[in-house]
């Protein structure tokens, strides 16, 4: 019986880790997130290039071609008015944050960021649009 309740008492200890690690961890890629829709919100796009992994930086080379990237192909996160983290999912072993925004113009869309670990800690690997615009929020 003894033997038993340690067995419970530790399954329930790594129970607790992997939530309270699990959490952390979400904080963090929605801090990253969050901290690059800041910095376009006043159109800091060499802090906003800082939160791309380092292979994105290698291919748009200056902060200058990753800000023509952003305000052409998406304006939604450059002139946003509301963003909601949705979920956080492992997906073939990538991991993936779902994000909906609201652009200046009320159009709501869905997109999934890839979120990469590195040594400095999550970095944005790239963002999918998910749907077509004008989702209901």
């Amino acid at each position: 019986m003894r033997a038993g309740f340690f067995a419970a008492l530790g399954g329930l200890v790594v129970s607790i880790f992997l939530t309270v690690s699990a959490a952390a961890q979400q904080d963090d890629i929605q801090g990253t997130i969050q901290n690059q829709f800041d910095a376009f919100e006043v159109d800091d796009f060499e802090t906003a290039f800082t939160f791309a992994t380092p292979s994105l930086q290698r291919l748009f080379q200056s902060p200058q071609n990753f800000q023509r990237m952003v305000t052409q192909g998406y304006p939604m996160v450059w002139r946003f008015s509301e963003v909601t983290f949705l979920d956080l999912r492992q997906e073939n072993g990538l991991t993936v944050q779902t994000v909906r925004v609201v652009d200046a113009e009320g159009v709501t869309h869905l997109l999934a960021y890839l979120m990469v670990q590195t040594d400095a800690g999550w970095r944005i690997g790239g963002v999918q649009i998910l749907d077509a615009a004008g989702v209901a929020a």
